[in-house]
């Protein structure tokens, strides 16, 4: 079994391009099946069927796996037993009629294009600390940033001319992401018109200054995002990471690779980066209507 799972992970590597932390991720979920396997007598992975593989997703459950890792681990099996039948090293896909479990509330939610445009129309940049909230705002919506990495963005890290921001994101990551137009243009006014204004002896290179001429806490731009959408007449909890959440939605909405958005989030593991294709269950229905020749 071995064998065949060097080979996909070799693919992944070399074909597909995924990252050294997926691959390993992908290994961990198929040699703990194979040393499943053949704890029961069941030597290939030809002697595998659909009953054994729901089986050992079911003991994997029992001993803590968490639904969302049971729905990597339901990607990863069902990638790799395509591959195998793909390169005919097994006649019949045994994974084919796996579903994933459902991860109920941890499914990320989002907001709608229009609810996004209420709250950044909403605010208007001639009152105080307007641009500021604005520029915040845009930015977590145009590059789907963390709240940590607006927190710490930098005017060094910020390329006007050219539209992109240089964060440093999980694990100390650093990657380079695209600031849209009107994100940049919200950008530019508050930097040239009000970042002046709120600048004291102890300032530092943040973008984003309190009145105080600090840096702006987590704690404070929740407040900000929170209080910005209950102007725009937006109930319910609004927090910042709805906004990354709604900035992946809706780029997968509109055709943007997985690849592409996993990128751009920073990921390091693009199983990460699939939930997105199950919270856009309609969207996707849509698309294949649209498309299918038979739908």
């Amino acid at each position: 079994m071995a064998p065949q799972i060097d080979s996909f992970i070799l693919y992944l590597a070399t074909e597909r391009g995924l990252s050294d932390a997926y691959q390993l991720s992908v290994r961990r979920t198929l040699e703990t099946l194979a040393d499943w396997a053949q704890q029961r007598d069941l030597p290939d992975w030809q002697d595998l069927g659909i009953d054994h593989l729901r089986e050992f997703l079911s003991q994997q459950k029992s001993r803590g796996l968490e639904a969302s890792s049971l729905r990597i681990a339901v990607v990863h099996l069902k990638i790799f037993f395509r591959f195998l039948v793909s390169r005919n090293l097994l006649g019949e896909d045994p994974a084919e009629p796996l579903l994933s479990p459902r991860t109920g509330s941890s499914l990320p939610g989002t907001l709608q294009v229009s609810q996004v445009a209420r709250i950044l129309d909403s605010i208007e940049p001639s009152k105080p600390l307007g641009r500021r909230d604005l520029a915040i705002l845009e930015l977590f919506y145009a590059s789907g940033l963390r709240l940590a990495e607006i927190c710490s963005a930098r005017l060094e890290s910020l390329d006007l001319e050219d539209g992109f921001l240089r964060v440093t994101g999980k694990g100390n990551k650093t990657r380079i992401v695209p600031v849209g137009g009107q994100a940049l243009a919200a950008l530019k006014s508050y930097l040239n018109n009000e970042r002046p204004e709120l600048v004291k002896p102890h300032t530092s290179s943040e973008i984003f200054l309190s009145v105080r001429g600090g840096p702006l806490g987590p704690d404070r731009v929740r407040k900000i995002v929170k209080e910005r959408a209950r102007q725009a007449g937006l109930t319910g909890n609004i927090y910042p990471h709805l906004l990354r959440h709604s900035f992946a939605t809706h780029l997968l909405q509109n055709g943007a690779d997985l690849r592409v958005i996993q990128e751009l989030l920073g990921h390091a593991d693009i199983a990460t980066t699939q939930i997105y294709t199950h919270v856009d269950d309609q969207g996707l229905k849509k698309v294949h209507r649209q498309f299918h020749p038979r739908a």
